[in-house]
């Protein structure tokens, strides 16, 4: 279980000679001394957190300090498990890439794309290809279409100098 990043004061912890507090329905009591806080957490058999220390005068609230530890982990987990959870893969290809070679890619994009990664089919010209734009932009329309039933087109045909390409998402 990890730890949340930055160190929170509570109950003897907290410095400050009055705070704003939060009483643990959740209604503002307003600037309170520190002493009266810390009673009024007390009597109430919780612990006096302090949620927002950079503020004049600190914010505390009273509150279970292990139930908010333990929703801050939540918190942290659900934010890693939103995050990103793919890599984008290359393919590269050529204008005059043979049938089995492009079918051979084909199986690589599927796999990648099965795998919930997107794809980038990349396309390089070189010499005199680059009179030849039009069949590399029929080889990648042809990629898009025989991938279509598990991709869609994030990114469609760019061309960039020597290069074309395209990102594939899949579905």
């Amino acid at each position: 279980m990890k730890r949340i990043a930055r160190r929170i004061n509570v109950n003897r912890r907290i410095r400050a000679k009055e705070v704003r507090l939060i009483d643990a329905e959740g209604n503002q009591v307003g600037v309170v001394p520190l002493r009266e806080a810390l009673e009024t957490a007390e009597s109430s058999g919780l612990d006096l957190v302090e949620v927002s220390p950079n503020v004049d005068p600190p914010v505390c609230r009273v509150m279970d300090y292990g139930r908010y530890k333990y929703q801050q982990n939540k918190k942290l987990q659900e934010a890693k498990k939103r995050q990103s959870g793919y890599q984008v893969k290359e393919i590269k290809i050529r204008p005059m890439t043979g049938e089995h070679d492009l079918q051979v890619k084909l199986r690589h994009i599927r796999r990648f794309l099965e795998h919930r990664d997107k794809v980038k089919v990349s396309l390089m010209f070189r010499g005199r290809e680059m009179a030849y734009t039009q069949l590399g932009a029929a080889v990648l329309e042809r990629v898009a279409e025989l991938t279509s039933d598990v991709a869609n087109v994030e990114q469609a045909m760019r061309r960039e100098g020597r290069r074309m390409f395209m990102v594939l998402a899949p579905r």
